[in-house]
């Protein structure tokens, strides 16, 4: 089933194309009765009541296919006469004039429709006289069939919201009559499915408002159809599926069903990259394709072998498309919430090499420690020998660091400047000799010395 079909078909529900012979409706009641059944030669409604509903009729051609629209299909059993379709061929052909026949119609509808409430049955009878195109889509002035087809929609009837209303007559304000309105519809089918610009008496095209609430049982029982899934439905099940198996372990079941996305969209992408043909078939999900995307993904085998039972299952011989189950919004998140996590890493590599980098503009100070030798920084007991601390050498490397940051040529100019290795730093001693103040560096025999860039002066 193809959107430009459906479109064609829309497209004439106009008041200069719109051909609908006939018009019937069935008002039931919250207690399953029919109250109230009608027959309408379409093209001579009054104007209000033909746009109403003529709309009512285009909402059972929209949305989208596949969500809202979906090709139902009748057993194909040749040993086996499907009375349902049988009876709906009967009512189209006899344009809706036998009132058995829609009575019938009516009362399948009424015992196999799941729903609390008020609604009203419509059925349209039409003849498309489908031109004959050419390949470039001009159109040419002969038909290639006589397209009759059936088309109902099943509207919900709420009773209006009280309120207030201005009466003209009396010029009064009162409270207004709640009345019973005719709402767009929940559900509907067309009959024969327009397929191909032609008719397909094996096929239905359903439509639901609803995506989650597809009524099922209208599609088996009243249509005498197999029933299908939504890709909403198909959607929310493999979540579930995939979910379910991981129970005891909420985020590692986001992390699993997450894998499986990433792998399964990864595997459409290399498909539609070997197959890059817009006629090509889409990628249908089989138990086979399950095993290999959750072997990928790391699932436990116990836990796969699960997993498979569950969705065949779920599915049967209706197996999912693959581009159907996935989930964009949540691999859209997962993208963005990678991303996050990604640059919370780089932050973290970037604080650690800053440290580093300190840690070594640190050493590399230390080693080039310029160190003024003064009454401002040597406080000493005039006849004492002082080892310097841990203390003195951690508050010189502080301030060796500020000193280095600064300009150079703002720096102050030291009458002694003294640079050694770290390894060097707690052998300096400070002492009184011959009543003045000396800076005493030891010096072993296999270390050299330079003073103002002479070497071995000491």
């Amino acid at each position: 089933m193809r959107k430009k079909d459906i479109l064609e078909l829309k497209k004439r529900l106009k008041k200069n194309h719109c051909t609908f012979t006939k018009m019937c409706g069935c008002y039931v009641n919250g207690e399953k009765h029919s109250i109230l059944k009608f027959r309408e030669s379409f093209l001579n409604l009054e104007e209000d009541e033909f746009f109403k509903y003529l709309e009512i009729a285009k909402k059972v051609m929209s949305g989208t296919i596949g969500n809202n629209i979906l090709e139902l299909n009748f057993p194909t059993n040749e040993d086996h006469v499907n009375e349902i379709q049988i009876s709906l061929m009967q009512l189209k052909n006899s344009k809706l004039k036998d009132d058995a026949l829609l009575d019938d119609f009516y009362q399948s509808i009424i015992d196999n429709y799941d729903y609390t409430g008020n609604f009203l049955i419509l059925v349209f009878h039409d003849a498309y006289d489908v031109i004959t195109k050419t390949t470039d889509n001009a159109k040419l002035d002969e038909s290639e069939e006589v397209y009759e087809y059936l088309l109902c929609a099943i509207c919900p009837v709420s009773l209006s919201e009280p309120g207030l209303r201005y009466f003209e007559e009396e010029n009064t304000i009162k409270a207004r009559i709640r009345d019973w309105v005719v709402d767009a519809p929940a559900n509907g089918f067309i009959f024969p499915a327009f397929i191909d610009r032609g008719s397909d008496v094996n096929a239905i095209m359903y439509y639901t408002k609803n995506p989650k609430d597809t009524h099922p049982e209208l599609m088996e029982s009243a249509l005498g159809c197999y029933s299908r899934q939504t890709v909403t439905i198909q959607k929310e099940t493999f979540q579930a599926i995939i979910k379910d198996s991981f129970s005891a372990d909420e985020k590692k079941a986001d992390k699993i069903f997450m894998e499986v996305q990433e792998n399964l969209s990864a595997m459409i992408e290399e498909y539609n990259a070997i197959y890059d043909d817009t006629d090509s078939d889409p990628i249908t999900l089989t138990k086979k394709d399950i095993q290999n995307l959750l072997t990928e993904s790391g699932v436990p085998e116990e836990i796969t072998a699960k997993i498979e039972k569950s969705y065949v299952e779920n599915f049967g011989d209706d197996l999912p498309l693959a581009e159907n189950l996935i989930d964009a919004k949540a691999l859209k998140v997962n993208e963005q919430r990678r991303k996050e996590e990604n640059l919370l890493k780089q932050v973290e590599i970037l604080e650690t090499k800053l440290q580093q980098v300190r840690q070594e503009a640190a050493l590399d100070n230390a080693i080039n420690l310029p160190t003024e030798v003064t009454e401002d920084n040597v406080v000493l007991e005039e006849t004492s020998e002082t080892d310097l601390t841990k203390e003195d050498l951690e508050t010189i490397l502080h301030e060796t660091i500020d000193i280095n940051s600064e300009d150079k040529e703002n720096a102050p100019n030291y009458d002694v400047i003294v640079q050694v290795k770290p390894e060097k730093v707690p052998q300096i001693k400070s002492q009184i000799i011959d009543g003045q103040k000396c800076l005493v560096i030891p010096i072993n025999e296999d270390e050299q010395t330079r003073v103002n860039g002479l070497d071995d002066l000491i």
